[in-house]
Protein backbone atom coordinates (compact mmCIF):
# COMPACT_ATOMS: atom_id res chain seq x y z
CA UNK A 1 0.00 0.00 0.00
CA UNK A 2 2.19 2.71 1.05
CA UNK A 3 4.42 1.84 -1.93
CA UNK A 4 1.65 3.03 -4.68
CA UNK A 5 1.10 5.81 -2.46
CA UNK A 6 4.61 7.30 -2.27
CA UNK A 7 4.93 7.05 -5.92
CA UNK A 8 1.57 8.23 -6.72
CA UNK A 9 2.33 11.33 -4.12
CA UNK A 10 5.69 11.76 -6.15
CA UNK A 11 4.17 12.13 -9.33
CA UNK A 12 1.12 14.16 -8.81
CA UNK A 13 3.67 17.14 -6.46
CA UNK A 14 5.94 16.86 -9.03
CA UNK A 15 3.16 17.93 -11.53
CA UNK A 16 1.93 20.82 -9.29
CA UNK A 17 5.74 21.60 -9.08
CA UNK A 18 6.36 21.91 -12.61
CA UNK A 19 3.57 24.20 -13.25
CA UNK A 20 4.86 26.40 -10.30
CA UNK A 21 8.32 26.60 -11.72
CA UNK A 22 7.08 27.12 -15.07
CA UNK A 23 5.55 30.07 -13.56
CA UNK A 24 8.78 31.09 -11.91
CA UNK A 25 10.93 31.11 -14.86
CA UNK A 26 8.12 33.42 -16.79
CA UNK A 27 8.21 35.56 -13.49
CA UNK A 28 12.02 36.47 -13.96
CA UNK A 29 11.46 36.89 -17.78
CA UNK A 30 8.98 39.50 -17.41
CA UNK A 31 7.66 41.74 -15.07
CA UNK A 32 4.12 41.49 -13.73
CA UNK A 33 1.34 43.78 -15.14
CA UNK A 34 0.74 44.40 -10.82
CA UNK A 35 3.63 44.24 -9.51
CA UNK A 36 3.26 41.23 -7.90
CA UNK A 37 1.55 37.72 -7.57
CA UNK A 38 -1.88 37.26 -6.41
CA UNK A 39 -3.15 34.67 -4.01
CA UNK A 40 -6.50 33.48 -4.21
CA UNK A 41 -8.95 30.85 -2.46
CA UNK A 42 -9.72 28.36 -4.99
CA UNK A 43 -12.02 25.07 -4.92
CA UNK A 44 -10.58 21.74 -5.44
CA UNK A 45 -12.20 18.87 -6.56
CA UNK A 46 -12.11 15.83 -4.45
CA UNK A 47 -9.89 13.12 -5.82
CA UNK A 48 -11.04 9.96 -4.16
CA UNK A 49 -11.12 7.02 -6.25
CA UNK A 50 -12.03 4.53 -3.64
CA UNK A 51 -15.46 4.41 -4.73
CA UNK A 52 -18.96 5.12 -2.41
CA UNK A 53 -17.58 2.39 0.18
CA UNK A 54 -14.19 4.20 0.71
CA UNK A 55 -15.03 7.75 -0.08
CA UNK A 56 -15.31 10.67 2.65
CA UNK A 57 -16.80 12.67 1.13
CA UNK A 58 -19.45 13.01 -2.38
CA UNK A 59 -18.53 12.97 -5.41
CA UNK A 60 -19.18 16.68 -5.70
CA UNK A 61 -17.12 17.73 -2.57
CA UNK A 62 -14.97 20.77 -3.15
CA UNK A 63 -12.24 21.24 -0.40
CA UNK A 64 -11.36 24.72 0.09
CA UNK A 65 -7.88 26.40 1.69
CA UNK A 66 -5.66 29.25 1.46
CA UNK A 67 -2.86 26.54 1.79
CA UNK A 68 -3.30 26.39 -2.09
CA UNK A 69 0.49 26.69 -4.38
CA UNK A 70 -0.19 30.33 -5.95
CA UNK A 71 -2.70 31.28 -8.78
CA UNK A 72 -1.87 29.04 -11.75
CA UNK A 73 -3.50 29.33 -15.76
CA UNK A 74 -2.84 25.38 -15.68
CA UNK A 75 -5.22 24.53 -13.01
CA UNK A 76 -2.85 22.33 -11.26
CA UNK A 77 -3.47 24.17 -7.91
CA UNK A 78 -3.18 21.98 -5.06
CA UNK A 79 -3.74 22.07 -1.19
CA UNK A 80 -1.99 20.37 1.76
CA UNK A 81 -4.68 18.43 2.51
CA UNK A 82 -4.92 17.24 -1.41
CA UNK A 83 -1.05 15.88 -0.61
CA UNK A 84 -2.08 14.05 2.16
CA UNK A 85 -5.87 12.85 0.64
CA UNK A 86 -4.03 10.96 -1.88
CA UNK A 87 -2.12 8.67 0.98
CA UNK A 88 -5.30 8.88 2.93
CA UNK A 89 -7.37 7.01 -0.22
CA UNK A 90 -5.22 4.19 -0.10
CA UNK A 91 -5.08 3.28 3.71
CA UNK A 92 -8.97 3.49 3.15
CA UNK A 93 -9.02 0.85 0.32
CA UNK A 94 -6.10 -1.76 1.95
CA UNK A 95 -8.23 -1.49 5.20
CA UNK A 96 -11.85 -0.91 4.13
CA UNK A 97 -13.05 -1.79 7.79
CA UNK A 98 -11.46 0.34 8.97
CA UNK A 99 -13.12 3.93 9.57
CA UNK A 100 -10.38 5.90 8.43
CA UNK A 101 -12.22 9.43 7.88
CA UNK A 102 -11.15 13.07 8.16
CA UNK A 103 -12.17 13.71 12.01
CA UNK A 104 -13.68 17.62 10.63
CA UNK A 105 -16.30 14.79 8.37
CA UNK A 106 -17.38 13.53 12.17
CA UNK A 107 -20.14 17.09 12.09
CA UNK A 108 -21.33 15.84 15.66
CA UNK A 109 -18.05 14.20 17.27
CA UNK A 110 -15.89 17.33 15.54
CA UNK A 111 -17.93 19.52 17.44
CA UNK A 112 -17.67 18.00 20.27
CA UNK A 113 -13.27 17.14 20.33
CA UNK A 114 -13.54 13.97 19.07
CA UNK A 115 -9.68 12.52 19.64
CA UNK A 116 -8.06 9.53 19.49
CA UNK A 117 -7.18 7.33 22.63
CA UNK A 118 -3.36 5.62 22.56
CA UNK A 119 -2.90 4.10 25.83
CA UNK A 120 0.39 2.88 26.63
CA UNK A 121 -1.23 1.10 30.27
CA UNK A 122 -4.31 0.13 30.68
CA UNK A 123 -5.77 -1.21 34.19
CA UNK A 124 -2.76 -3.37 35.01
CA UNK A 125 -1.53 -4.13 31.62
CA UNK A 126 1.11 -3.18 28.84
CA UNK A 127 -0.16 -1.83 26.27
CA UNK A 128 2.69 -4.03 23.95
CA UNK A 129 2.29 -1.55 20.97
CA UNK A 130 3.02 1.67 22.55
CA UNK A 131 4.54 0.80 26.04
CA UNK A 132 8.22 1.32 24.99
CA UNK A 133 7.45 4.99 24.95
CA UNK A 134 6.20 5.24 27.93
CA UNK A 135 8.85 6.15 30.04
CA UNK A 136 9.82 9.29 27.72
CA UNK A 137 5.88 10.11 28.12
CA UNK A 138 5.94 10.05 31.75
CA UNK A 139 9.10 12.41 32.05
CA UNK A 140 7.57 14.58 29.43
CA UNK A 141 4.06 14.63 31.53
CA UNK A 142 6.34 15.84 34.95
CA UNK A 143 8.11 18.63 32.99
CA UNK A 144 4.95 20.31 31.69
CA UNK A 145 3.51 19.76 35.44
CA UNK A 146 6.76 21.08 36.97
CA UNK A 147 6.47 23.80 34.37
CA UNK A 148 2.80 24.98 34.25
CA UNK A 149 1.89 24.31 37.65
CA UNK A 150 -1.19 23.34 36.93
CA UNK A 151 -3.01 20.11 34.81
CA UNK A 152 -6.64 19.79 33.99
CA UNK A 153 -9.70 17.80 35.53
CA UNK A 154 -11.70 15.53 32.79
CA UNK A 155 -14.59 18.65 33.31
CA UNK A 156 -11.68 20.89 31.83
CA UNK A 157 -11.05 23.22 34.83
CA UNK A 158 -7.60 23.59 36.16
CA UNK A 159 -6.37 22.32 39.36
CA UNK A 160 -3.47 24.36 40.52
CA UNK A 161 -0.06 22.70 41.72
CA UNK A 162 1.35 24.59 44.63
CA UNK A 163 5.12 24.95 44.52
CA UNK A 164 5.55 22.91 47.37
CA UNK A 165 4.68 19.74 44.82
CA UNK A 166 7.40 20.25 42.74
CA UNK A 167 10.26 17.83 44.41
CA UNK A 168 7.13 15.49 44.55
CA UNK A 169 6.33 15.48 40.86
CA UNK A 170 10.40 15.32 40.21
CA UNK A 171 10.20 12.13 42.73
CA UNK A 172 7.59 10.40 40.61
CA UNK A 173 8.47 6.51 39.84
CA UNK A 174 5.09 5.73 38.42
CA UNK A 175 1.09 6.29 37.56
CA UNK A 176 0.44 5.75 41.21
CA UNK A 177 2.59 8.59 42.21
CA UNK A 178 1.42 10.97 40.03
CA UNK A 179 -2.03 10.44 40.92
CA UNK A 180 -1.87 10.68 43.92
CA UNK A 181 0.12 14.39 43.74
CA UNK A 182 -3.16 15.51 42.14
CA UNK A 183 -6.21 13.39 44.00
CA UNK A 184 -8.16 12.94 41.15
CA UNK A 185 -8.34 11.99 36.86
CA UNK A 186 -6.13 14.68 34.94
CA UNK A 187 -5.10 15.62 31.57
CA UNK A 188 -2.24 17.77 30.43
CA UNK A 189 -1.63 19.49 27.14
CA UNK A 190 1.91 19.19 24.98
CA UNK A 191 3.76 22.16 23.67
CA UNK A 192 3.93 22.07 20.08
CA UNK A 193 5.71 25.92 18.85
CA UNK A 194 3.92 27.38 15.70
CA UNK A 195 5.69 28.84 12.71
CA UNK A 196 3.34 30.07 11.05
CA UNK A 197 2.51 32.49 14.04
CA UNK A 198 5.08 34.19 15.84
CA UNK A 199 5.65 32.94 19.46
CA UNK A 200 2.41 31.18 19.57
CA UNK A 201 2.39 27.68 21.25
CA UNK A 202 -0.10 25.18 19.84
CA UNK A 203 -1.85 22.55 21.63
CA UNK A 204 -0.02 19.22 20.64
CA UNK A 205 -1.72 16.25 21.61
CA UNK A 206 -2.99 15.46 25.77
CA UNK A 207 -1.35 13.76 27.66
CA UNK A 208 -4.03 11.42 30.21
CA UNK A 209 -3.60 9.92 33.99
CA UNK A 210 -6.96 8.34 34.69
CA UNK A 211 -7.33 5.50 37.98
CA UNK A 212 -9.64 2.23 37.07
CA UNK A 213 -12.09 1.35 38.76
CA UNK A 214 -10.91 -2.22 38.69
CA UNK A 215 -7.52 -1.26 39.63
CA UNK A 216 -4.67 0.22 37.77
CA UNK A 217 -4.73 3.36 35.39
CA UNK A 218 -5.31 4.46 31.87
CA UNK A 219 -2.25 6.00 30.70
CA UNK A 220 -2.71 7.42 27.64
CA UNK A 221 -2.60 10.22 24.81
CA UNK A 222 -5.70 11.29 23.20
CA UNK A 223 -5.69 13.92 20.54
CA UNK A 224 -8.50 16.24 20.54
CA UNK A 225 -10.09 17.74 17.06
CA UNK A 226 -12.18 20.54 18.34
CA UNK A 227 -12.91 23.47 15.67
CA UNK A 228 -10.59 25.68 17.22
CA UNK A 229 -7.85 23.38 16.96
CA UNK A 230 -8.66 22.16 13.23
CA UNK A 231 -8.36 25.70 12.52
CA UNK A 232 -5.02 26.57 13.94
CA UNK A 233 -3.33 23.57 12.70
CA UNK A 234 -5.09 23.95 9.01
CA UNK A 235 -3.35 27.50 8.91
CA UNK A 236 0.20 26.03 9.87
CA UNK A 237 -0.47 23.48 7.82
CA UNK A 238 -1.06 25.51 4.65
CA UNK A 239 2.14 27.25 5.62
CA UNK A 240 4.29 24.58 6.14
CA UNK A 241 3.46 23.37 2.29
CA UNK A 242 3.76 26.64 0.97
CA UNK A 243 7.29 26.64 2.39
CA UNK A 244 8.20 23.05 1.20
CA UNK A 245 7.00 24.37 -2.25
CA UNK A 246 9.41 27.27 -2.14
CA UNK A 247 11.84 25.28 -0.98
CA UNK A 248 11.86 23.39 -3.82
CA UNK A 249 10.87 25.59 -6.82
CA UNK A 250 12.88 28.54 -8.15
CA UNK A 251 16.78 27.46 -8.30
CA UNK A 252 17.09 24.43 -6.19
CA UNK A 253 14.36 22.42 -8.83
CA UNK A 254 15.46 19.28 -10.30
CA UNK A 255 18.27 19.15 -8.13
CA UNK A 256 20.85 15.85 -7.83
CA UNK A 257 22.84 17.28 -5.53
CA UNK A 258 21.77 16.20 -1.81
CA UNK A 259 23.44 19.06 -0.06
CA UNK A 260 21.45 21.34 -2.24
CA UNK A 261 18.41 20.28 -1.38
CA UNK A 262 19.39 20.66 2.77
CA UNK A 263 16.43 22.80 2.50
CA UNK A 264 13.86 20.86 0.98
CA UNK A 265 14.62 18.12 3.71
CA UNK A 266 13.49 20.69 6.70
CA UNK A 267 10.30 22.20 5.06
CA UNK A 268 9.04 18.63 4.58
CA UNK A 269 10.30 17.18 8.18
CA UNK A 270 8.73 20.62 9.04
CA UNK A 271 5.00 19.60 8.15
CA UNK A 272 5.24 16.26 8.98
CA UNK A 273 6.06 17.24 12.40
CA UNK A 274 2.88 19.36 12.25
CA UNK A 275 0.84 16.58 10.68
CA UNK A 276 1.21 14.21 13.47
CA UNK A 277 0.79 16.76 16.12
CA UNK A 278 -2.66 17.78 14.46
CA UNK A 279 -3.32 14.02 14.10
CA UNK A 280 -6.88 15.04 11.41
CA UNK A 281 -7.80 11.36 10.59
CA UNK A 282 -10.26 9.19 12.86
CA UNK A 283 -7.48 6.55 12.16
CA UNK A 284 -4.21 5.80 9.97
CA UNK A 285 -2.49 9.09 11.31
CA UNK A 286 0.72 7.53 11.26
CA UNK A 287 0.85 5.69 7.97
CA UNK A 288 -0.41 8.93 6.02
CA UNK A 289 2.32 10.82 7.42
CA UNK A 290 4.89 8.87 6.52
CA UNK A 291 4.25 8.13 3.47
CA UNK A 292 3.40 11.32 2.28
CA UNK A 293 7.32 12.35 4.15
CA UNK A 294 8.92 9.63 1.45
CA UNK A 295 6.25 10.43 -1.54
CA UNK A 296 7.46 14.58 -1.23
CA UNK A 297 11.07 13.20 -1.01
CA UNK A 298 10.78 11.24 -3.17
CA UNK A 299 9.07 13.85 -5.47
CA UNK A 300 12.25 15.78 -4.50
CA UNK A 301 14.67 12.85 -6.42
CA UNK A 302 15.70 11.39 -2.86
CA UNK A 303 14.66 7.67 -2.21
CA UNK A 304 14.31 6.51 1.32
CA UNK A 305 15.93 2.84 1.09
CA UNK A 306 16.27 2.01 4.50
CA UNK A 307 13.80 0.72 7.36
CA UNK A 308 12.77 2.72 10.24
CA UNK A 309 15.17 1.59 13.01
CA UNK A 310 13.68 -1.24 15.61
CA UNK A 311 12.15 1.16 18.76
CA UNK A 312 11.37 4.36 16.92
CA UNK A 313 7.90 5.41 16.13
CA UNK A 314 8.12 8.42 14.20
CA UNK A 315 4.72 10.28 14.99
CA UNK A 316 5.94 9.65 18.29
CA UNK A 317 8.93 11.31 18.27
CA UNK A 318 6.82 14.45 16.86
CA UNK A 319 4.56 14.32 19.39
CA UNK A 320 6.64 14.00 22.45
CA UNK A 321 9.12 17.34 21.04
CA UNK A 322 8.11 20.52 21.18
CA UNK A 323 9.24 21.86 18.13
CA UNK A 324 9.18 20.82 14.74
CA UNK A 325 13.44 21.30 14.91
CA UNK A 326 14.19 18.99 17.64
CA UNK A 327 11.94 16.63 16.10
CA UNK A 328 13.64 16.74 12.87
CA UNK A 329 17.13 16.52 14.81
CA UNK A 330 15.71 12.97 16.28
CA UNK A 331 15.25 11.56 12.88
CA UNK A 332 17.56 12.75 10.43
CA UNK A 333 20.69 10.30 12.18
CA UNK A 334 18.64 7.45 10.97
CA UNK A 335 16.59 8.76 7.92
CA UNK A 336 19.64 10.70 5.80
CA UNK A 337 22.02 8.19 5.33
CA UNK A 338 18.99 5.81 3.64
CA UNK A 339 18.56 8.70 1.27
CA UNK A 340 19.70 7.89 -2.18
CA UNK A 341 18.94 10.81 -4.84
CA UNK A 342 17.55 8.93 -7.90
CA UNK A 343 15.33 9.92 -10.94
CA UNK A 344 14.47 6.78 -12.05
CA UNK A 345 10.99 6.73 -9.98
CA UNK A 346 9.85 9.40 -13.22
CA UNK A 347 10.18 6.58 -15.73
CA UNK A 348 7.30 4.60 -13.87
CA UNK A 349 3.81 3.79 -15.43
CA UNK A 350 1.40 6.98 -13.78
CA UNK A 351 0.15 5.46 -10.62
CA UNK A 352 -3.45 6.97 -11.01
CA UNK A 353 -4.06 5.81 -14.54
CA UNK A 354 -2.25 2.54 -14.47
CA UNK A 355 -4.52 1.84 -11.31
CA UNK A 356 -8.22 3.71 -12.76
CA UNK A 357 -10.66 1.99 -10.23
CA UNK A 358 -11.21 0.74 -7.16
CA UNK A 359 -10.58 -3.49 -8.53
CA UNK A 360 -7.57 -2.29 -10.00
CA UNK A 361 -5.86 -1.13 -6.59
CA UNK A 362 -7.69 -4.17 -4.86
CA UNK A 363 -5.80 -6.21 -7.15
CA UNK A 364 -2.70 -4.72 -6.77
CA UNK A 365 -2.53 -4.92 -3.12
CA UNK A 366 -3.58 -8.24 -3.18
CA UNK A 367 -0.77 -9.57 -5.67
CA UNK A 368 2.09 -10.63 -5.00
CA UNK A 369 5.53 -13.13 -6.04
CA UNK A 370 6.55 -16.16 -5.13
Amino acid sequence: MAGLAIIEIAQKVAKAWRSVQNEWKHSNKSTSKYGKRVRRRINIPSQNRGGAGCSTSSSSETTTSYGVLEDRSSGRSMSWKDVYSMAVKWRQISEPCDPVVWINKLSEEFNSGFGSHTPMILGQAKVIRYYQNYERTFDVAKTIMKDKLFVHNKSDNIIDLPKDKIQAIIDAKNCSDLYNIVGEDFWLATRCSSTAFEEKQLEGTRITLVKMAEGGFDFAIRTPCMPSRWNEFDAEMAMAWEAVCNAYCGETYGSTDFDVLENVRDAILRMTYYWYNFMPMSRGSAVVGFSVLLGLLLAANMEFTGKIPKGIQVDWEAILNFNPNSFAESIKSWLYPSLKITTSWKDYPDVASTLATTGSVVAALSSYDD
